[in-house]
């Protein structure tokens, strides 16, 4: 791929094989559309079915979609890996599933939205529409939001939506310095980004709830829980002080 890229889009992928194709065939005709040149990169993380196949026929096709390999488990270690490997002026983070369609994606670019480090997609805003999603999972997420707000992330209503556009500034400053591997390292990431002094804001985004979601709504409570903990005995040990030390040019 020649030239500056103005947008890479970040797929995590774990056991995608039955969601990967029509997602990347939206991906695709999204990113062919484009007027600004725009990379695709899909990491696989360990999965046991077709999905890196999957991927890589795409990419045998398309010489702006890469395909990269994170043999640490979870979704956090697949992003790091995904967004340090990017070279775009900004860089979005899309779910397998493309739960936010693709059309919501220049919401989060120039012209449309200017002057932020992060922006960050979110289904509690108003002007944000959820779509099929069961009462019970709302209700689960906004009790993990009312702990993440508590003792870690005030003021931001959505941190676990799972598209978030940084620029590359603040990209290459805050990925380094994440160590949360599992659902949890959004707010890990949010953290290390307020404590460097980056600008973080929320979109409000349209968002579907599909089927078959790699979350289990008890077991990964209790274990983003204990992550949110984690992260804020980080923060009070330091870890994330160094955020917003490099430069880029």
């Amino acid at each position: 791929m020649s030239g500056r890229v103005f947008l890479s889009i970040v797929i995590p992928a774990y056991n995608e094989e039955s969601r990967l194709p029509r997602s990347l065939d939206q991906v695709i005709d999204f990113a062919s559309s484009r007027t600004y040149p725009v990379e695709v990169i899909v990491v696989n993380n360990n999965s046991r079915d077709r999905t890196r196949q999957i991927a890589q026929e795409f990419a045998d096709r398309y010489d702006f979609v890469r395909v990269l390999d994170q043999s640490i488990q979870g979704k956090g270690a697949a992003v790091k890996v995904g967004m340090l490997k990017a070279v775009g002026e900004y860089r979005l983070i899309a779910d397998a599933d493309l739960s936010m369609p693709v059309w919501e994606i220049p919401k989060f670019l120039p012209p449309s939205l200017n002057n932020y480090d992060i922006a960050i997609g979110s289904r509690e805003l108003p002007g944000s529409v959820r779509i099929d999603e069961p009462a019970y999972r709302h209700l689960m997420g906004r009790v993990f939001s009312t702990y993440v707000k508590t003792i870690a992330i005030p003021g931001i209503e959505d941190t676990q939506c799972g598209f978030k556009c940084f620029h590359q500034s603040a990209a290459v400053n805050i990925f380094p310095l994440q160590t949360v591997t599992g659902f949890a390292f959004d707010v890990e990431l949010l953290m290390i980004a307020l404590r460097g002094g980056f600008k973080v804001i929320e979109e409000p985004i349209e968002w579907h709830h599909y089927t078959n979601s790699k979350v289990n709504p008890l077991r990964d409570a209790l274990r983003m829980t204990r992550e949110v903990t984690r992260i804020r005995a980080n923060a009070r040990r330091g870890l994330y002080d160094h955020a917003g030390s490099i430069i880029v040019e």
